[in-house]
């Protein structure tokens, strides 16, 4: 049984790839490959390629432009294609551009009623909601349930999305590169869904959509108009701690009970004007 759960907690961490059983020295001295017809062996002094110059970003000869940003005009087209949520859906799990799409168990899709008024946007997926494809799953979920009802809200009520819909290896924060590949689709997300008020769960898509630095912590607690490429108006962002991290402390707690009622307020106040 021991066994058995370490393996499982490997799978959790993201390894995917058995060890030998002994120890391979791979920098280790190798004999040249055997010659082939017509190709003379490599010569030992033979000159070395010119090396690329330190901190240049390797490109493709074609069009002079590095992986990254040949993905990000790939994520661009592709989600610029999708005219409604279903295609964008598609287009995420066709997309190649990203390797955190190799290492998933799933893309978790934004989910919700087509119209609503109001998107939650959250961390990258963890284990339980790369398991299932369902954003804010497992216990994160739970809390997050608990939340919208003490405001007399629902899930589906909304629109849910998490800031990438895969799944980093062993739940390691995205690097930047894989944020910046991602963003045309939450973007388009957002120009799709055109919601009323977006909430930002959570560090990540708090800097994200913001541009803003800094934790959660000084992040939260107010509304700021953003503007989001494509849509054509800045819309309302409120940023909030992630249900995860309500556990840390009772000032977290505290935080997320101020931001759940902002929240309420601020839906009251908005059909008092419609």
């Amino acid at each position: 049984m021991d066994a058995l759960a370490l393996l499982q907690l490997y799978a959790e961490w993201g390894a995917d790839v058995a060890f030998d059983d002994s120890p391979t020295d791979r920098l280790a001295a190798r004999p040249p490959p055997p010659a082939r017809a017509g190709i003379p062996p490599a010569r030992d002094d033979a000159p070395s390629p010119p090396a690329r110059p330190a901190g240049r970003a390797a490109v493709e000869p074609d069009d002079g432009l590095t992986l990254v940003e040949r993905a990000i005009r790939q994520a661009r087209d592709a989600a610029a294609a999708a005219e409604n949520l279903p295609a964008l859906h598609a287009a995420l799990a066709a997309f190649g551009g990203c390797a955190l799409r190799d290492t998933a168990t799933h893309t978790v899709v934004p989910e919700g009623p087509a119209g609503a008024r109001l998107l939650l946007i959250g961390e990258p997926p963890d284990a339980a909601e790369d398991r299932s494809g369902t954003a804010f799953a497992g216990p994160a979920g739970q809390i997050l349930d608990r939340m919208l009802t003490s405001i007399g809200l629902a899930r589906t009520d909304m629109l849910l999305a998490p800031v990438i819909p895969w799944r980093p290896p062993g739940e390691r924060p995205p690097s930047a590169a894989e944020l910046q590949i991602c963003a045309p689709f939450l973007h388009r997300l957002i120009v799709l869904a055109n919601p009323r008020r977006i909430i930002l769960m959570g560090n990540t898509p708090a800097r994200l959509l913001t541009g803003e630095q800094g934790g959660i912590a000084r992040l939260r607690g107010r509304w700021r108009d953003v503007a989001i490429p494509g849509l054509g108006r800045a819309i309302p962002i409120l940023p909030m701690r992630h249900p995860s991290q309500l556990g840390a402390s009772p000032a977290a707690r505290r935080d997320a009970w101020k931001d759940i009622v902002l929240l309420r307020t601020t839906l009251d106040q908005d059909q008092d004007t419609e």
